[in-house]
Parts: structure tokens; C-alpha cells; sequence
């Protein structure tokens, strides 16, 4: 029997990186998902291709080796999955992550005693997520059964870094992405168990350093150009970065975070430099052109204590370094709001309707009012309500 993987969530970044990275490392790919259509459609298709987009040049990978479960309709099947599968993975969006746990819980206690440890890596924009879920899938496990959860099942967190942009509605299972690619993934929690083998993953000891670079750079830049765009009626991120008001916007948030990330982590002021220049490049490559809607969804999560804005002003603030472009950033984002088929947006605008500025900072940023950021981000939040209620 070869070696299998579940991977929750079979969407275009589940499909178009994980899997395929997994795939060619030789498992056998498990989705497990909610979609019916989806699940029909991969149960259907018996492979489909990657799509690496370089600005000069473009490669193909065809999946093969893979089936889905629909996870809410056959339980069983998947906590069966589970139980002996080497590796469990997940792209679901952090929000999601309590409701995907309990079915894993159940799948890592009917695991043999005998058997190697569930290797979990939870692949999710969001800081300590493995830890996130392993907290979850702990509280649907029996007490009695945690003293020895560490025999059935490793957690490990990881950061990710490609750009998936939205995908032609006719391309099927296909996925198109950027040829740029960063997975880490903190080894220590597997190093006695023994290191899963797949292709393309950095291991290392410490991953903080990979983690908050790629999410104050990658993230901040790409949502900063997202959300000065949506508010000056650009249509997609790579129309935002030809403006040269919004270029401006984005290299100085990103300045602001440099200074943070080279203070914080053992990094030079060259490399990462050199290192947001590329991001630069990345977010805005012709070939990968993303609707900043679809780029600026989900503003409440991203205006939250440890994202890509509020995480590395809080603790600029506290530093007493500049932030001036990352409150503009910020500001942008608040008036993301009562976007089409974004409910983030539209519980934004009820928030921003029935609070005043000091209630927002601190149920949407959770910024209280003893954080240096604070006076600055209530200022921020009064002249958005103000225009709103002009208009």
C-alpha cells in the first residue's frame, strides 16, 4: 500500500499547490471538501494540470493519484482516511479550521498505537495555524485521551507563499499560479518521528522569521495594492501598481515592515530589500492579473491583532518607528465595505455603523486603549464613519 495524504479543501490553492507537491513527492492525494460539484467533478476527472506562470516562461504539471471525500456526507469514510494516512494537510481559510477538527480528532484516535505519528501541517495565511488547529482538534479529543496524543499525532506550522489568483470559470480542475514558490515548515515537532518526505518543502528550526517576512511582505503588499485600488476604481492589483500614487503606497508599507522584520530577525537591511523589491514584481505580474475585490475580501480577519496590518503597526508603534503608510493601508481597508458577494465587508459596514471609533479599534483590530497604536487607529476609524455618514 503506497503512501496517502488527506488534504482538506480541494480549491485552487488545495489543487494547485499542496497537492501537487504531494503528488510528486508520491502520495496518494485525499481531498476532503463540502462541495458536492467539486467533489463529483475531481471523482470524475482522472488528472489535471498545474500551471506555473514565469514572466518569461511558463511549465505544466499533470496531477494524477488522487480522489475526494465529501467530508459532511461520509464521515466515516474520511475518519478511516485519516487513521492511516502518514500526512494531514489543510487550506481552508483560518476561520475554518474548528470545523475540520473534529473529524480529524476523530481519525488520529482510532490510530494504532503501533503506527508513526499523523504528521498535521495546517497551509493557511495566518501566523501559528498548525497550532491553531491542534488546539481544536484537542478540544474534540476525550481528556482521557490527551496524555498520550502526541504517540497518534505531530503538529508542526508552516508558511506558505504563492500567488493563486482567480482562475478561468472554464478551466475545470486546472489551476494556474505564479512559478514562485516558498513552503517552510518547522521540523523540530517531527524530527523523533521522522520527516515526511516531500519535495519543495524548507525545513527548518525556527520558522517566526519565515512566517512574519512572508506575511508582512507578500500579504501586506499584495492587500495594500488591493485596497488603495478598490478605492481609487482600479480593476485588478496589476492596474493599482501602474499608478503611480498607489506604487508609492505599497513600497512604503512595505519600507515600514522591512524596518520591523530587520530589527526582529536575523536579516540584513540589503536582503530584504531585495526581498520586497521581488514581492513587488510578484504581485504585479501581468500574467497573474487578480480583481482587487477578490484580493480585499475577508477585511475583518485582515484588520485583526496578529494579521499583515495591525500585527507589524502595533509593534512599529511601540518601537516608536513610522507607520504613517501602513494607517493608510489600514484606512483603506475600513472602507472596504458592503462588497458583492463579500460578507466580511458588509458585517465591516454594520460594525462601522453601530460603533464609535474607540468600540471598533477594539472589537476589529483588538487594539485597547493602552497600545501606542491606538490614538492613531481611532483617528483613522473616526474620518472613515465621518465620510460615511457625509455621504
Amino acid at each position: 500500500m503506497g503512501k496517502t495524504a488527506v488534504h482538506f479543501g480541494a480549491g485552487n490553492i488545495g489543487r494547485g499547490f499542496v497537492a501537487c507537491f504531494l503528488h510528486n513527492s508520491g502520495y496518494e492525494v485525499i481531498f476532503a471538501d463540502v462541495v458536492d460539484a467539486l467533489i463529483d467533478r475531481i471523482n470524475a476527472t482522472p488528472s489535471y494540470k498545474v500551471i506555473e506562470v514565469g514572466v518569461d516562461a511558463t511549465a505544466e504539471n499533470t496531477i494524477t493519484n488522487y480522489r475526494a471525500i465529501n467530508s459532511k456526507t461520509h464521515e466515516e469514510d474520511l475518519i478511516e482516511e485519516i487513521r492511516n494516512a502518514e500526512v494531514v494537510t489543510c487550506s481552508v481559510g483560518p476561520n475554518i479550521l474548528k470545523f475540520i477538527a473534529p473529524v480529524i480528532a476523530k481519525g488520529i484516535d482510532r490510530r494504532s498505537a503501533d503506527a508513526t505519528p499523523l504528521h498535521v501541517i495546517a497551509c493557511e495565511n495566518a501566523i501559528g495555524a498548525t497550532d491553531t488547529l491542534a488546539k481544536f482538534i484537542k478540544e474534540n479529543t476525550d481528556p482521557d485521551r490527551l496524555e498520550d496524543h502526541h504517540l497518534r499525532a505531530r503538529y508542526a506550522n508552516s508558511a506558505i507563499d504563492r500567488i493563486v489568483p482567480a482562475q478561468d470559470p472554464n478551466a475545470g480542475l486546472d489551476v494556474t499560479l505564479e512559478k514562485f514558490f516558498e513552503w517552510v515548515v518547522e521540523k523540530t515537532p517531527f524530527e523523533d518521528i521522522g520527516i515526511p518526505d516531500i519535495k519543495g518543502i524548507n525545513w527548518v528550526d525556527n520558522l517566526q522569521p519565515f512566517i512574519e517576512r512572508k506575511l508582512y511582505t507578500v500579504n501586506t503588499g499584495h492587500a495594500t495594492a488591493a485596497y488603495h485600488g478598490y478605492n481609487r476604481r482600479k480593476s485588478t492589483v496589476y492596474d493599482a501598481l501602474q499608478d503611480k500614487d498607489i506604487m508609492a503606497e505599497v513600497r512604503g508599507a512595505l519600507m515600514e515592515t522591512k524596518n520591523l522584520l530587520v530589527s526582529k530577525h536575523d536579516v540584513s537591511e540589503d536582503q530584504q530589500t531585495a526581498y520586497l523589491e521581488r514581492i513587488i514584481r510578484r504581485i504585479g505580474n501581468p500574467h497573474l492579473e487578480d480583481a482587487v475585490e477578490r484580493v480585499g475580501r475577508a477585511p475583518l480577519r485582515k484588520l485583526s491583532r496578529k494579521e499583515r496590518f495591525i500585527g507589524p503597526a502595533a509593534e512599529l508603534a511601540e518601537n516608536g518607528q513610522p507607520i504613517k503608510y501602513l494607517l493608510d493601508a489600514i484606512e483603506m481597508c475600513f472602507r472596504f465595505q458592503n462588497v458583492e458577494e463579500d460578507d466580511e465587508s458588509k458585517e465591516l459596514a454594520k460594525i462601522m455603523s453601530e460603533n464609535t471609533p474607540e468600540d471598533v479599534v477594539s472589537k476589529v483590530c483588538g487594539i485597547q486603549s493602552r497600545d501606542k497604536i491606538y490614538p492613531q487607529l481611532v483617528e483613522r476609524v473616526k474620518r472613515v464613519q465621518d465620510d460615511s455618514r457625509e455621504d
